[in-house]
């Protein structure tokens, strides 16, 4: 599909008012996505898992505006509560959106949001606000104009959210979401998020995601911005090589099951996703001594236990544990003896892989 295919009629208008309510996860990627094009385009290819718990609920309420006029209307609201922060980033994705949905002006949105995790502390809150309110809006085109298939509307959503979020693309389906073009992955695309094509053991079914809160505030420096320091980065071209690299060698280390390899390969991301941030000019750090900390201890565990227990990290200071659902006594026990320490106030939020968005 092309982009043109995403341009809804010009004279799309439905009910004078109304609401709809999405559910929509976060995702964890495997394969990183860091730096991206013009056009809210990734500079290389990513891979994550969906997940479950870790999710926003936005419910998109619509008046038809008596007369509407060049800007657009809306406010946000967090919890309950007025969200003044958050109306940029909306404003600029209704401004790249609109020649996809051009009712945008023609109506005034209250945005009612809440997450079931932290927001802006790296779990990703981005792309499941951003997926679940590209599925707001695609749902009422879905309303108005019947006759389009499912897989429309998911392609249609996803390129949406990228709009929004470049990771919010990967957050509409699950369980394991590749976006960016790549050219192994015949189907793959820039303009949205496609299902992983290939076998995958069933090692992997259900598996889990331990996410420890290390720190819960906001991140000093926002992923637009660490996007934007890949531009001229000394290494960025090399990195973008290596996550194509990577998401290859996951092709055979899915099919296999082979637990080991998976565990280098991710760690690996992880690791070289926060070397970029190092070495950014200026350079930033977003991980923190206890996130050292808990790597230092996952080593000892694995080393000393077998288990396959591995981590990522993603643009934050708090560690993803991923393991398979088999090991969940042993992995529970190690963060309850060991790694809860290093949480803030000893909190962890318990997930696992899901299977995308859902309609409330």
């Amino acid at each position: 599909m092309t982009e043109t295919d995403f341009i809804a009629p010009p004279d799309l208008l439905g009910r004078e008012n109304g609401s709809t309510t999405w559910k929509a996860p976060s995702n964890i990627a495997l394969i990183k996505y860091w730096g991206k094009r013009e056009g809210q385009f990734p500079a290389n290819p990513s891979l994550s898992f969906t997940l479950e718990a870790s999710a926003t609920t936005t419910t998109l309420s619509y008046q038809k505006r008596v007369r509407p006029g060049d800007d657009f209307s809306f406010k946000v609201l967090l919890d309950h509560a007025p969200e003044p922060s958050f109306e940029p980033k909306i404003a600029a994705f209704f401004k790249r959106a609109l020649p996809y949905l051009p009712f945008l002006k023609e109506y005034h949105f209250t945005i009612a949001t809440g997450n079931t995790f932290p927001h802006s502390s790296g779990i990703a809150s981005s792309a499941s606000g951003m997926a679940a309110l590209a599925l707001c809006l695609t749902d009422l085109e879905r309303l108005w104009t019947p006759g389009r298939d499912e897989a429309y509307y998911r392609h249609k959503a996803s390129f949406l959210a990228r709009l929004g979020s470049g990771s919010a693309s990967r957050s509409i389906q699950g369980p394991l979401m590749q976006w960016g073009r790549h050219t192994p992955i015949a189907a793959s695309s820039d303009l949205y998020a496609i299902p992983y094509p290939f076998p995958v053991h069933e090692v992997f079914n259900g598996y889990l995601d331990t996410i420890l809160l290390v720190d819960k505030g906001q991140k000093q420096v926002s992923s637009t911005l660490g996007h934007g320091l890949m531009k001229g980065h000394v290494y960025a071209e090399s990195r973008f090589r290596q996550a194509g690299i990577n998401l290859d060698a996951l092709k055979s280390i899915f099919a296999s099951g082979d637990l080991e390899a998976f565990g280098q390969v991710v760690e690996e991301e992880a690791l070289s996703l926060h070397a970029m941030m190092m070495t950014s000019r200026p350079s930033f750090i977003l991980m923190k001594p206890n996130t050292l900390e808990i790597i230092r201890h996952i080593w000892e565990f694995r080393t000393a236990t077998n288990v396959p227990l591995c981590f990522t990290l993603d643009a934050g200071a708090n560690v993803h544990l991923l393991y398979p659902q088999g090991f969940k006594s042993e992995v529970e026990s190690f963060i309850k003896k060991i790694l809860v320490e290093f949480c803030e106030n000893r909190q962890y939020i318990c997930d696992q892989i899901g299977i995308g968005a859902k309609k409330m």
